[in-house]
C-alpha cells in the first residue's frame, strides 16, 4: 500500500484576485463615510422616535443614547450648548421622545451620532408640533390680527349662542344675560363640543347664525374639560369658522391652558362661559345708576341756569 504524504505548505497567494493597492487613510475613509451619510437626504432632516437610555449634561452640551424600545439598536445623541436653550424639552432616561436632527460621524472615534436639534415628548409631543404648525398657517394669513377683531355691540338685544344644549354652559349663560338684561333675546344654534363630529357641527352652528341674521353677537362656549376634550377648539375648521364669521364673536371656553385657536380669532376671548355671557351685554343696574347719574347732573346744570339767569 503506497502512502501519500501531505504538504502544509500554502498555496501563494493568487494577485489577481484583489485589485490594484491604492490605500487611503483612515481620515479619507472617514470622510467618504461621512459624506455617504451627509448626501442622503433622508438624514439630513429626520424625525426619530426612541428612548432615551442614557444622558450626560456637560459644558459643551447633551450626551444621550437612544435605543429602539422594541428592539435591540441604539444611536448615540448629542445636543451641541448652543441648541439647548431652544429644547422644548430635555432628555431624561426612561422618556419616551420625538427628536429632530441630522447624522454626522464623529471622526475621532469613527462612530456615527445624531445631532440633535429639537426634542419632543412623544405623542403629546408630536401633536404640540401640528398645532404650532397650523398655529403658524394661520397667523401667517392674518386670521388673529388685530386690526380684523369687531367690536362689541353696546346694547344688544338678540345674542346667539353656539354650545351644546344639554350642557351646564348654556344654563350658565341663560342665567347670566338674563339677570344682567332682562328682555334680550338668546337664541341657541346647538354643536357637539366634543369628540371627532365636533369641529364640524361647531362650524355649522356658527353658520347657522350668520344665515339666521338676527343675532348682533355670538357666545361659543364649552365648560372645563380635560385637554384632549378640548382639542376641538384647536382645529382648522372651527378657527377659520369664527375668524370668517360677519358678527363678532366672544370665545368662552373653560380651560386653564393656552388660548385655543378659536380664541385667538375671536373678537374678544374670555375665560369661562360665565364670563363671556357677562361682557356681552351691561348689567341693568348700571344702566338704571348711570341714568341717575344723568338725571341728578342736568338737575344741577338747570338749577346753576335757572340762578345764573341764563335759562
Amino acid at each position: 500500500m503506497t502512502v501519500k504524504k501531505l504538504s502544509l505548505t500554502k498555496a501563494p497567494p493568487d494577485h489577481s484576485l484583489y485589485p490594484q493597492i491604492d490605500p487611503i487613510s483612515i481620515d479619507a475613509l472617514t470622510d467618504h463615510i461621512a459624506q455617504a451619510l451627509t448626501n442622503t437626504p433622508a438624514l439630513r432632516h429626520v424625525w426619530v422616535s426612541g428612548e432615551v437610555s442614557s444622558a450626560s449634561f456637560h459644558p459643551s452640551g447633551i450626551y444621550f443614547t437612544l435605543k429602539d424600545p422594541k428592539g435591540k439598536a441604539s444611536v448615540p445623541a448629542v445636543v451641541w450648548k448652543t441648541q439647548v436653550p431652544e429644547l422644548e424639552e430635555k432628555p431624561q432616561v426612561g422618556q419616551q421622545i420625538l427628536a429632530f436632527g441630522k447624522i454626522s460621524v464623529y471622526a475621532p472615534h469613527g462612530k456615527y451620532q445624531f445631532q440633535v436639534q429639537q426634542i419632543l415628548a412623544l405623542g403629546e409631543g408630536l401633536q404640540a408640533l401640528r398645532l404650532q404648525r397650523l398655529k403658524q398657517q394661520l397667523l401667517a394669513e392674518g386670521l388673529f390680527d388685530l386690526e380684523r377683531k369687531q367690536p362689541l355691540p353696546v346694547h344688544p338685544m338678540t345674542i346667539a349662542v353656539v354650545t351644546a344644549p344639554t350642557a351646564a354652559a348654556w344654563g350658565d349663560i341663560q342665567r347670566v344675560l338674563l339677570s344682567r338684561y332682562p328682555g334680550v333675546k338668546v337664541l341657541l344654534s346647538p354643536a357637539t363640543v366634543q369628540g371627532a363630529a365636533a369641529p364640524k357641527s361647531i362650524a355649522q352652528a356658527i353658520d347657522r347664525v350668520v344665515i339666521d341674521g338676527r343675532a348682533e353677537v355670538l357666545i361659543l362656549a364649552r365648560g372645563g374639560g380635560a385637554t384632549e376634550d378640548l382639542s376641538c377648539f384647536d382645529s382648522e375648521v372651527v378657527a377659520r369658522a369664527v375668524a370668517k364669521c360677519e358678527i363678532p364673536v366672544v370665545t368662552g371656553i373653560g380651560h386653564e391652558r393656552d388660548e385655543s385657536l378659536a380664541d385667538l380669532a375671536a373678537d374678544v376671548r374670555l375665560a369661562t362661559p360665565t364670563a363671556a355671557a357677562s361682557i356681552v351685554v351691561p348689567a341693568l343696574a348700571d344702566l338704571v345708576e348711570e341714568h341717575v347719574t344723568r338725571v341728578d347732573r342736568l338737575r344741577v346744570a338747570m338749577q346753576r341756569a335757572i340762578t345764573s339767569g341764563t335759562a
